[in-house]
């Protein structure tokens, strides 16, 4: 039982290999899709994903009322949501360790309601030190649920079934972050951010009972002990292969652009020459939509005529979009919006699905360092923005994200070149 409880985690070899070792365990022991506990599984890690992004993202739209709340430039306004970022991506190092001895599922289940009691706390703090100090636990704890859920499934579902569960729980988490985002920013409409905060903790609440309820418990799970040599021995093995450095680099360079972007989106649409309610800025979520539609689309697509070919033309159509928002103009910034995020998430998965072709072995630990850079891209380059916004508003924001995207650019060029060169 243990041997096969180690080949189904994200390291194992190969899906043919894990279906292979179905010969040695009863296919009844795995959840297959269409029966009761295939749903089960379905609607926890549904809720698990979506409650997660939507306490993560839902204060990205109330960073300007927490700058005239707390008498705070933009800059460090953006610090609300930097702070859990990086302490997400601290807590990737440390949360798969730490399931690999106590089990994924009581991990899971104590990272979800102890974001969502974070939240509710946070709706409640006097000061913006405490409440830094708040967001920097949640973001803490969320890396429990970030870091273990694929793992959970990948060891759980029956092989033929992963791409499914896993999509399910991805999609639960965009609409998540796209919910959070419209939920918080109409409640500021007509209440406050402390409002809005806590209305998102109490879902987290709920979606963590519906998490503990529903997701079954682990039967192929055998506890390991932490071993910090074998942990280190394989970041370290990783950081030697060229291409995978450039992919720790390009989440690094995407979601800081992205952060970047919806940090400061909410600012220039409330002020000139647009001045919208917060109520229509909030509505600028809803193209997070695209995103789901284009992760699927252009993934198939790399799938088909290869990653090289397909990455630098995503990347560019992201450029392209950022430039459209330079404009004074509402529709040519409606459209580059939505070009930027279709692109964003395109290249996204594209980046993400290389990694474990680059990687040779211990596939799972180099997905945790392509993490780890994207939520450190997340938090060091949306402060920074602030900086840009500063001192010219919307233009040295954009200005900085084409920097960015171009950088990126430059990069998915030479990582072609490397692929091509190891081939």
């Amino acid at each position: 039982m243990t041997a096969v409880s180690n080949a189904l985690i994200p390291n194992s070899p190969s899906l043919q290999q894990n279906q292979a070792l179905l010969y040695v365990l009863p296919v009844s022991s795995y959840i297959e899709k269409g029966t009761p506990q295939f749903r089960k599984t379905s609607w926890a890690l549904l809720a698990g994903g979506f409650s997660s992004f939507a306490l993560l993202y839902c204060v990205q739209p109330m960073m300007p009322a927490l700058s005239e709340a707390f008498s705070i430039n933009a800059a460090q306004s953006s610090l609300i949501l930097s702070v859990s970022t990086i302490t997400l991506a601290i807590g990737l190092i440390l949360t798969g360790p730490i399931s690999d001895a106590l089990g994924r599922k009581p991990v899971m289940v104590v990272a979800l309601m102890a974001a969502a009691l974070c939240t509710l706390l946070a709706s409640v703090m006097p000061t913006w030190q405490s409440l830094l100090l708040m967001r920097g636990l949640l973001g803490l704890s969320l890396s429990g649920i970030t870091a273990l859920a694929v793992t959970y499934l990948s060891e759980e579902i029956h092989p033929r079934n992963i791409g499914v569960a896993i999509g399910l729980y991805i999609g639960g988490s965009a609409i998540g972050g796209m919910s959070g985002r419209l939920v918080s920013g109409l409640i500021l409409e007509y209440g406050s951010w402390r409002m809005a905060v806590g209305a998102i903790g109490i879902v987290g609440v709920v979606a963590a009972v519906l998490f503990w309820r529903y997701l079954p418990e682990s039967r192929h799970f055998t506890p390991r002990a932490i071993n910090t040599k074998n942990l280190m021995g394989g970041f370290l093995l990783h950081f030697q292969n060229s291409a995978l450095r450039l992919l720790f680099f390009q989440a690094f360079l995407l979601m800081g652009s992205l952060v970047t972007f919806f940090n400061y989106i909410g600012y220039h649409l409330l002020q000139g020459p647009f001045f919208l309610s917060q109520q229509m800025v909030s509505l600028s979520s809803f193209v997070y939509l695209t995103g789901l539609y284009s992760s699927a689309k252009i993934g198939s697509l790399a799938d088909r005529v290869g990653r090289p070919k397909v990455f630098w033309k995503i990347i560019l159509l992201t450029l392209i979009g950022v430039v459209l928002t330079l404009a004074n103009n509402i529709y040519s910034l409606v459209i580059g919006t939505v070009i930027f995020t279709f692109g964003f998430f395109g290249s996204h998965a594209v980046a993400s699905s290389w990694i474990g072709r680059c990687a040779k072995t211990a596939k799972g630990q180099a997905t945790s360092l392509y993490q780890i850079f994207f939520y450190i891209g997340a938090s060091v380059a949306g402060t920074w923005g602030g900086m840009f916004w500063q001192h010219a508003h919307w233009l040295g924001v954009g200005l900085f994200i084409a920097g960015l995207l171009t950088v990126s650019l430059l990069i998915s060029l030479k990582l072609a070149q490397e692929v091509a060169s190891q081939s």
